[in-house]
């Protein structure tokens, strides 16, 4: 952003006219006289060069001349203050409109969808913005797309007698038109799904981009497409190329000797996997063992990609390229093929594997770690637990490894305690799960059981990464040489924010301590314990997770604030992360003492951006599966009643979660039994007749109207209200809600349980769906 230095300074005419439209710009409702427009500039110009100015602006009709040689800003402009430029991200809701996230600036620029000029879902654009009058966000306009993230699109073919067409669908209810040769078509028949590669982005006289069909995939209205289409339309390739698939098959299955006599040899510790019920890429395995100085060790073994994927081949390019697995209710797109990720690396009980470990030795009675090992190691996996299992042979005190698995039960609780009381903020919400027919429909749509297998697991992958981290940063300082490096950061939240969601808070009677980042975090968890168990309080989750930052991956270590960790990195989970496959290849030629390797900093941080934005588009992808699997096991259901509670207000109507299934739908206000109006700061919706208000919280009857599978959307209508929570508190949230209006579409609520997962970090998990969150 331009920053003009113009006070305690004399300026040349044009600069002051300038300055002097700014200020009267940004003060738009005040009028100023040459005098008080001195000394609010702080220059050194006369009054009557100010005066000069002023006529001169005057006579352009930016500014108008009032009683006693006052001026204030024109009408005409009265709605806009400068504007500057600068590059970010498009981040599109649901309703078509979008947000443009920026490096190193907490406010998000909002571009209607009028002026994205043809701008998807992940282009790094250059954007024009200003603040509009009487409002503190910033508002603009995409001036130009300097990188498109995604260039193949799903879409249906429509042919006529002089031309073609892809049609593709757009958030909002948009349609994207892509024309293409007929006699190109690849056989297409009119109405099937195609796949389309842009290739000039240039509308025509007809509203058309230019493009041609690479894939035809069939009838549209099956689940195997609609699947396939969210992945390729979040810019994901559904298949490997030959090349890809030729050198992974190419590579040996088995162990050379040579390779065992240069790893530590850990094939004899007692060591077993723990993952979801459908995993097949085993990706980390634990080991423990009792040490003859009376000390526990617990090793933390990673599959060793990097081993297989070597620096400039063709799977490492493909890894680079695609950089995450992406999980769907259904199915997964692996970052690497099936041979590497479900066979070569996958750690599967009574083979022998090649894998990178973090050991850590513990005091037998404090818990508190003695000494830290790092390496490349070949371990051997003696049985396969499901968390389920695993659970049941601590809740029974019976089963395989009863004793180990107890022991690493209570050194994780004491490590998550420690985690919790050093600020860490829990932010553990529902994961909505899905049980399926063969064909891939769903049968039953339930919440996962977050149970003390998942939570110890995750214990120890956190340990993991903080610890690697934590020895490059040790490093650095003893050798005083900075080490370019792939950390995982979190950045504190704006505190502009978090005044804005505590005046909500205390409006429902709970109080935040601001004080401190730390006490600002262990507010978050206590507010967010108080949401799972109360309704009303239930309102705040999407606030709170929209005041703090994203998760990245940056060469630049500010520390992660929901982890509560100063250092922290992605090592655990090379077969689904590229970030990880780089963290292992930096510290393992930096574990030697006495070697320094550095890798070029700035090529590794534009890896770093390019993994961060291919990790938003996998976020979307699978909320989109997971809203289109919602809808489908809907679909015969027209007509009946559920019961559900207000989880959105917006401008058009209601959004409901239905209690028994955890589906989301809309109540437009035409449905509903009487004209609503909606309160300020979106807090409440008013019956225009009864005055009655419902809120947040508050529980609903209501009937399925219709369902549509294409725009994956519920419509509802009300039939009754059951209950409603907080009569007290919703009079003094009203009085509250001036404070915090913002007078601009929110986010899709979907998106914003998704914003936990960047925040809080990926719970470990497997494929076709039973990964969880990223951490």
């Amino acid at each position: 952003m331009a920053n003009n230095k113009t006070k305690g300074s004399k300026l040349k005419a044009r600069d002051l006219e300038r300055a002097i439209l700014k200020e009267l710009k940004q003060n738009d409702r005040k009028q100023y006289n040459p005098k008080q427009l001195i000394r609010k500039l702080k220059v050194k110009n006369s009054q009557d060069s100010v005066l000069a100015a002023l006529e001169a602006l005057a006579e352009k009709k930016l500014v108008r001349k009032n009683d006693d040689f006052k001026f204030q800003v024109a009408k005409n402009i009265q709605q806009q203050t400068s504007s500057e430029y600068t590059e970010g991200r498009v981040d599109t809701t649901r309703s078509g409109d979008a947000y443009i996230v920026t490096d190193g600036d907490d406010q998000d620029i909002f571009v209607p969808a009028r002026r994205l000029a043809n701008a998807q879902s992940g282009d790094l654009v250059k954007v024009r913005y200003w603040t509009p009058a009487r409002r503190r966000k910033p508002e603009g306009e995409v001036a130009e797309v300097l990188e498109r993230s995604v260039t193949h699109f799903v879409g249906t073919y429509k042919e006529y007698d002089k031309y073609a067409e892809i049609e593709v669908e757009q958030p909002g209810g948009n349609k994207m038109l892509v024309a293409v040769h007929r006699g190109e078509n690849l056989g297409a028949q009119n109405k099937e799904k195609a796949v389309v590669r842009i290739d000039d982005w240039e509308p025509n006289r007809f509203g058309q981009l230019s493009g041609t069909i690479t894939a035809v995939l069939g009838e549209e209205g099956t689940s195997e497409i609609e699947m396939q289409s969210i992945l390729i339309n979040n810019g994901f390739q559904i298949t490997f190329s030959d090349e890809v698939i030729a050198e992974s098959e190419a590579l040996p299955s088995k162990i050379s000797p040579q390779e065992i006599n240069i790893r530590r040899d850990m094939r004899d510790v007692t060591t077993f996997t723990i993952d979801p019920l459908t995993a097949k890429d085993f990706d980390d395995a634990l080991s423990i063992q009792h040490l003859e100085n009376g000390q526990i060790e617990i090793g933390i073994h990673i599959a060793d990609v990097s081993h297989y994927v070597l620096p400039g081949s063709a799977l490492d390019k493909e890894a680079a390229e695609r950089t995450t697995s992406v999980y769907l209710v259904d199915r997964v797109c692996p970052m690497l093929p099936e041979r590497i990720s479900n066979e070569l690396c996958s750690l599967r009980p009574h083979e022998d594997k090649l894998t990178f470990s973090a050991v850590f030795s513990f005091d037998a009675k404090t818990y508190q770690i003695r000494k830290r090992w790092f390496g490349r190691t070949v371990t051997h996996s003696d049985r396969r637990f499901t968390y389920e299992d695993a659970q049941e042979v601590l809740d029974s005190g019976k089963g395989d490894f009863v004793e180990e698995l107890q022991l690493m039960d209570k050194i994780s609780k004491k490590l998550r305690k420690k985690r919790f009381k050093e600020g860490a903020i829990d932010f553990a919400t529902n994961e909505v799960r899905f049980k399926l027919a063969d064909d891939g429909t769903p049968l039953e749509v339930y919440i996962k059981d977050r149970i003390d297998t998942n939570m110890l697991i995750e214990d120890f992958m956190l340990l993991a990464n903080k610890e690697v981290a934590g020895y490059i940063i040790k490093k650095e300082e003893k050798l005083k040489e900075n080490i370019p490096f792939v950390y995982r950061v979190h950045d504190e939240p704006n505190l502009d924010k978090v005044t804005e969601l505590a005046s909500f808070a205390e409006a429902l009677g709970y109080k935040m301590d601001l004080s401190t980042p730390r006490s600002i975090a262990k507010s978050y968890t206590a507010l967010l314990s108080k949401a799972a168990e109360d309704p009303m309080v239930k309102m705040l989750s999407p606030i709170a997770i929209r005041t703090m930052a994203k998760a990245i991956y940056t060469t630049e270590n500010i520390g992660h604030y929901g982890l509560g960790f100063e250092n922290y990195s992605h090592f655990t989970s090379p077969i689904r992360r590229y970030a990880d496959v780089l963290v292992h290849r930096i510290l393992e030629k930096n574990l030697e003492k006495g070697s320094l390797y550095k890798a070029n900093a700035t090529k590794l941080e534009e890896t770093c951006k390019h993994i961060s934005a291919q990790e938003r588009k996998a976020t979307t992808a699978e909320r989109e599966s997971i809203k289109y699997k919602q809808t489908e096991f809907m679909l015969d259901n027209v007509g009946e009643e559920f019961d559900g509670i207000i989880n959105g207000l917006a401008d058009f109507g209601v959004f409901v979660e239905l209690s028994a299934n955890f589906v989301e739908g809309m109540i437009s206000y035409d449905n509903m039994d009487e004209p609503y109006e909606l309160g300020g700061g979106k807090l409440f919706i008013k019956g225009k007749k009864s005055g009655k208000k419902l809120k947040m919280g508050d529980g609903l009857r209501v009937r399925i109207e219709d369902v549509d599978l294409d725009r994956r959307r519920i419509d509802m209508s009300l039939v009754k209200v059951i209950n409603v929570h907080g009569e007290d508190n919703q009079n003094a949230a009203e009085g509250k809600a001036g404070k915090v209006r913002s007078g601009r579409p929110a986010r899709a609520k979907t998106q914003d349980k998704q914003e936990v997962a960047a925040v809080a970090g990926a719970r470990k998990g497997g494929a076709r769906g039973g990964r969880g969150k990223r951490k």
